[in-house]
């Protein structure tokens, strides 16, 4: 634990990665407030809500006057908070915009004037946009297909050029992240695959030949906690991609076939998404020693497992483990 780094907020930390990030935070000592909306349910930190470390604010990054008197003392804010995916942002532009990057603008300034040690921002891997090279590194340029990828782009900038000596920006482009959280997700690619082998019995592939990186979960938030520990002049306006092995949707289509061990049947069809990202995570592994530990393999088991005991009732129909279908029933503005 870093000396320097005591408390933790996390924004948009009861998500799918956030869920899984804040629990490992409190055993590693730190204290955490969470901001949030909570729109997939508020007994996510069910299992440490009586945490002595752990603040659960439920409020709206939008909300300034929320910033303004909850940042104040924070050593580290880890920015998770947006609507997530192309999908999701499409279905209001408008609300993802004002989300993803009117908040953004002045959650850097609330949080340098506060005197934040580092701020770490969870970009995405689709800020490259389609790329022929076998291997995409962090100096290739940026053309996002979508206004999620290009939003997410242009908060990198805004983030890394309000960095000095004193305030430290790293810039984090992970994967697609698969496996079993306590926000669960099944629009992911890994999840969705395994969701209907399990509870489906047959395995539909949109297209399949578009690559997707992916990373387990419990690399993604043990990297987080990495970066809190490092040196700051190691990650001081530093832009990290963040993934494991890249493979075809068809290709992992496959594995879960193959990792469950049923013959479960594969049905392809048509598809008009031509997002297709292949990353090179050589970068983060030179420089910080950080490698994926955990396979797509695992992340396979673990949901196979999750649904076994329960932990993901109603998986095809329960919007809450859906973005777009929570979106919109609740119709956020």
């Amino acid at each position: 634990m870093n000396d320097e780094i005591k408390k933790i907020l996390v924004t948009g930390g009861a998500g799918y990665v956030g869920a899984m990030l804040v629990p490992k935070l409190l055993n590693k000592g730190y204290q955490v407030n969470v901001i949030d909306l909570y729109i997939f349910g508020e007994d996510i930190f069910d299992s440490v809500k009586k945490h002595p470390n752990l603040r659960q604010i439920k409020g709206d990054i939008r909300d300034q006057e929320l910033l303004e008197r909850e940042i104040p003392g924070t050593d580290a804010l880890i920015h998770l908070a947006c609507i997530s995916n192309d999908p999701s942002y499409e279905l209001d532009p408008v609300l993802g915009k004002s989300i993803n990057y009117d908040a953004f603008i002045p959650l850097v300034k609330i949080a340098q004037k506060n005197n934040v040690k580092r701020f770490i921002y969870a970009s995405s891997s689709s800020v490259y946009g389609v790329k022929e090279e076998d291997e995409v590194t962090e100096d290739l340029p940026l053309e996002p297909l979508t206004d999620y990828s290009k939003y997410k782009a242009l908060c990198e900038k805004v983030l890394l050029d309000a960095a000095t000596n004193d305030f430290i920006a790293t810039v984090i482009r992970p994967s697609t992240v698969c496996g079993y959280s306590l926000r669960q997700r099944l629009d992911l690619t890994v999840n969705i695959l395994t969701n209907h082998a399990i509870n489906k019995g047959q395995i539909t592939v949109f297209g399949g030949e578009q690559k997707r990186p992916n990373i387990h979960i419990e690399d993604m938030t043990d990297l987080y906690i990495l970066l809190l520990e490092q040196p700051k002049h190691k990650i001081q306006k530093k832009i990290y991609n963040a993934g494991y092995e890249n493979y075809k949707v068809r290709e992992i289509a496959e594995m879960v076939n193959r990792t469950l061990g049923n013959n479960i049947p594969i049905v392809t069809t048509p598809s008009n998404d031509n997002r297709s990202y292949h990353v090179s995570s050589e970068k983060i592994k030179q420089e910080l020693g950080f490698e994926a530990k955990h396979t797509i393999e695992e992340a396979i088991l673990d949901l196979k497992k999750a649904f076994e005991f329960g932990k993901i009732p109603n998986p095809m129909d329960d919007i809450r483990y859906y973005n777009i279908k929570t979106m919109q029933a609740l119709n956020l503005k």
